[in-house]
């Protein structure tokens, strides 16, 4: 029913049923992957009213697998392209604290897995909405980061000291350590006042 392709490769159709409404493949050699293309193969639709939650586990082999959602696909949209790259960081705290469905967590190491819940449309809904939501979130909190950072350089850089007698490299440029609490009782104070002065 299910297929994966990740570039470079052959199509991988061997996808293995674990649980009523579960299915995983694993793929080897995950380290330098950077996109899946995850498909249906058309021989088998998706019963009336689901679904499939798609999941992707990066090796780790301190823990168990830490199971990331990516999307879904379903009878009307029967394929979807995941970049994975940028999820090795994640830890799984972070999803835990997100809502996303769990999934099953047995230890894997030096493979990668994609994982296929089956579930109703609402909660795939739902899920894909608790997908976007925290994107966005990312995104805006790292806005939020590099404005506050910027803000920090400009910041000490009025403090910067570059007399060659105070400093033990004059090739070096230094500021005072006060004004970094001068700066962080000032950002926190903005904040205080308008969370989002930095958009500005």
């Amino acid at each position: 029913m299910f297929a994966l392709l990740v570039s470079g490769r052959l199509v991988q159709t061997d996808f293995q049923q674990v649980g009523e409404k579960q299915f995983l493949i694993t793929i080897p050699d995950a380290d330098d992957i950077n996109h899946v293309a995850v498909f249906m193969t058309g021989t088998i639709p998706f019963p009336e009213g689901v679904a499939g939650l798609v999941y992707f586990s990066w090796p780790d082999p301190n823990a168990p697998p830490n199971w990331q959602p990516l999307g879904f696909i379903s009878n009307t949209k029967p394929s979807a392209i995941f970049k994975i790259s940028n999820l090795k960081t994640k830890t799984e705290k972070e999803l835990e604290s997100s809502g996303f469905l769990g999934f099953d967590q047995r230890k894997i190491s030096h493979f990668a897995q994609i994982g296929i819940s089956v579930e109703a449309n609402e909660i795939v809904a739902q899920q894909t909405d608790l997908l976007v939501k925290q994107s966005n979130n990312q995104s805006t909190f790292m806005h939020f980061s590099k404005k506050m950072l910027e803000n920090f350089l400009n910041f000490a850089s009025s403090f910067a000291i570059t007399q060659a007698q105070m400093v033990p490299n004059p090739t070096e440029t230094y500021f005072p350590l006060s004004s970094l609490q001068t700066w962080y009782q000032n950002f926190e104070r903005r904040l205080e006042i308008n969370p989002y002065f930095w958009r500005t």
